[in-house]
């Protein structure tokens, strides 16, 4: 008799700083062992008849002390099969996304890091990052709910830019990613504009969703 495998479900939080210019990806330390008080992402093991996104939205409340109003979006990634990724035996691993509002910056015991300069984390953790950012990537301007739960209901092209670049890892031209976003179903160049320069200059013009 074959016996089952244990499902986790971990949980690549993000969210778009825009002082800093970036992507941030939301890491807790653990409060067991094992890997006991070392970074990982927030993960939970499904429960019988628990949908993913309730047990992903399970994972960012119990791991990382966010409020349950917190996330704006989440979706699934991919499996992670390795059969000794945790040491307390095999498990499979269902990587899954969540965007967050900003306003959850200092809640909980979440850590923040760039999406860039993740640290060593538990698990098998800092592979699941390092696969899962350029599917995070693909989603951005191609996934309404992805692209809309990172940026907010309305982003300057600056921003817009900024977020492309902390996921791909390259900062698009201007032109190129305006004429993308210009194909975004629901989203739409304003003819508002963002606060001025301190310095002067003209105003960045604002995209909003709608």
């Amino acid at each position: 008799m074959i016996e089952s495998t244990p499902v986790s479900v971990d949980v690549l939080v993000v969210r778009f700083d825009p002082d800093a210019r970036t992507v941030l990806l939301g890491i807790a330390p653990r409060a067991a062992e094992p890997f006991e008080g070392e970074l990982a992402l927030p993960g939970v093991l499904l429960g019988l008849g628990e949908r993913l996104r309730d047990a992903g939205e399970r994972a960012v409340i119990t791991k990382l002390g966010l409020p349950s109003d917190a996330l704006s979006a989440t979706g699934q990634l991919t499996t992670f099969d390795e059969p000794n990724r945790d040491p307390r035996g095999p498990t499979l691993s269902i990587a899954l996304w969540a965007t967050t509002k900003s306003v959850v910056a200092e809640a909980g015991t979440v850590v923040w890091t760039r999406l860039g300069a993740v640290p060593s984390l538990a698990f098998d953790h800092d592979r699941i990052v390092a696969d899962c950012r350029p599917l995070l990537a693909d989603r951005l301007w191609r996934d309404v709910a992805f692209t809309a739960g990172l940026l907010g209901p309305t982003f300057t092209t600056a921003q817009a830019l900024d977020a492309t670049e902390a996921l791909t890892g390259e900062r698009p031209y201007p032109a190129n990613l305006g004429r993308t976003m210009e194909r975004v179903p629901g989203l739409r160049r304003t003819t508002e504009h963002a606060a001025a320069l301190p310095k002067g200059g003209r105003p960045p013009s604002l995209w909003r969703w709608e």
